[in-house]
């Protein structure tokens, strides 16, 4: 998986813009309480460190590829970044942090539920989770079969995983988080482009 990914990341810009990143920057720091200990899990280029940072969180950033942090380390000079373990493992201990902000990653990830467990580990008790992941509604997954089922569904794509409101609320429930809500990032159903998840360690 790292290979995988150290390989994306040499082929990307050295400072893509991340996707909507208007819009994804101005959810977190909406999210963001005071004194927060946050986790940008899935970091890339730190841009998301970076705006955290700023907004005056203690923030780390946790990425798969080294390529990703070599990027981050020019855009958030002095941040703490880390890589992820070879196993798997988050590089941090049990209940260290207040918030984990997971936007547009856990679709990537093809262990979920190992994933979702390794973040309430890190996160303490009544510790936020904000997700978001593409939107896979039964409009837009009407839309895809009709149009573009093959392109979208590649095998040799990224998107490993592809989730609808039900599917991400059972699997955070399955994993330890209570107080799920669920919200659209976008305008109507045809526009909405991601789901965000709020949800609560038990």
């Amino acid at each position: 998986m790292r290979d995988f990914y150290e390989a994306v990341w040499a082929g990307l810009p050295d400072d893509p813009q991340p996707w909507a990143w208007t819009r994804r920057r101005a959810l977190l720091l909406g999210e963001l309480r005071p004194g927060d200990r946050v986790l940008d899990l899935g970091c890339g280029t730190g841009r998301f460190v970076a705006a955290a940072r700023d907004a005056g969180a203690d923030v780390v950033g946790v990425d798969i590829a080294e390529r990703a942090l070599e990027r981050a380390r020019r855009v958030a000079p002095g941040a703490d970044l880390r890589l992820v373990s070879d196993d798997g493992t988050l590089p941090l201990g049990h209940g260290e942090v207040d918030l984990v902000w997971c936007s547009e990653v856990l679709e990537h990830v093809p262990d979920t539920a190992g994933f979702l467990t390794e973040v309430r580990r890190v996160l303490r008790r009544g510790g936020r989770l904000l997700l978001t992941v593409p939107d896979h509604g039964r409009l837009k997954r009407t839309l895809l079969a009709l149009a573009r089922y093959e392109p979208h569904y590649d095998p040799l794509g990224q998107h490993l995983r592809f989730y609808s409101r039900r599917s991400l609320t059972a699997v955070l429930h399955d994993t330890g988080f209570d107080g799920v809500r669920l919200a659209p990032l976008g305008g109507p159903p045809l526009l909405r482009q991601a789901i965000v998840a709020r949800a609560v360690r038990a």
